[in-house]
């Protein structure tokens, strides 16, 4: 899809859903883990709206589900999280998207990615944009140019690093905390999230 930033879109890392969500097993059991870990992707898939959707993954189970909503594939086995969106990114850029909006799998509310895109679309404004968890620590989303060779660095403190690294390429980066987007799921205090019913 063709925005102000150019052609932008999605690009969600899955792992295999019987390995997601391993932190979870005190409060659900395995089959229902696979099934949050699957709803919660298909969740943020559906917030990409008309933007397409890539889905980067190592795993068959995944890459059905993913055709199923209407996602393309991109197979990475053996990448990890790091190298697996390194490689979706650079794919990303041969088939001729100018940025990327790469979103966790596990945002169950989230409902939306136009907030983040819409903070390119101006002059002077920021080429990168964060979303980090709620606690400010990780990050669930992030929007960048393709073709400028970021480097990820994803786990504990990665909004840091990650600001970081888009100031050591030159580029204007950006802040946004989003309540939705910043809802990730790891422990199971985290399925217990605010009501949000009365937000649009």
């Amino acid at each position: 899809m063709s925005t102000p930033s150019g052609r932008v879109a999605v690009l969600i890392p899955v792992k295999a859903f019987d390995v997601a969500k391993a932190r979870l097993a005190e409060a659900l059991t395995p089959a229902e883990r696979i099934e949050l870990a699957r709803s919660m992707a298909t969740a943020v898939v559906t917030a990409a709206g008309t933007l397409p959707v890539h889905v980067v993954c190592d795993h068959e189970d995944v890459a059905t589900w993913a055709r199923s909503v209407g996602a393309q594939v991109i197979a990475k086995p053996g990448r990890g999280l790091n190298g697996a969106v390194t490689d979706g990114v650079a794919e990303l850029a041969e088939l001729g998207f100018d940025r990327v909006v790469i979103a966790h799998a596990d945002l169950p509310h989230a409902r939306s990615f136009d907030a983040v895109v819409a903070r390119t679309g101006e002059r002077d404004a920021p080429q990168v944009v964060i979303v980090p968890d709620r606690h400010g620590d990780g990050t669930n989303v992030i929007f960048i140019p393709t073709t400028v060779g970021f480097t990820f660095a994803y786990g504990p403190g990665s909004a840091a690093r990650h600001g970081d690294e888009a100031r050591r390429l030159g580029l204007r980066v950006a802040t946004l905390e989003d309540e939705r987007l910043g809802w990730d799921v790891d422990r199971p205090s985290d399925l217990d999230a605010p009501d949000w019913s009365r937000a649009s």
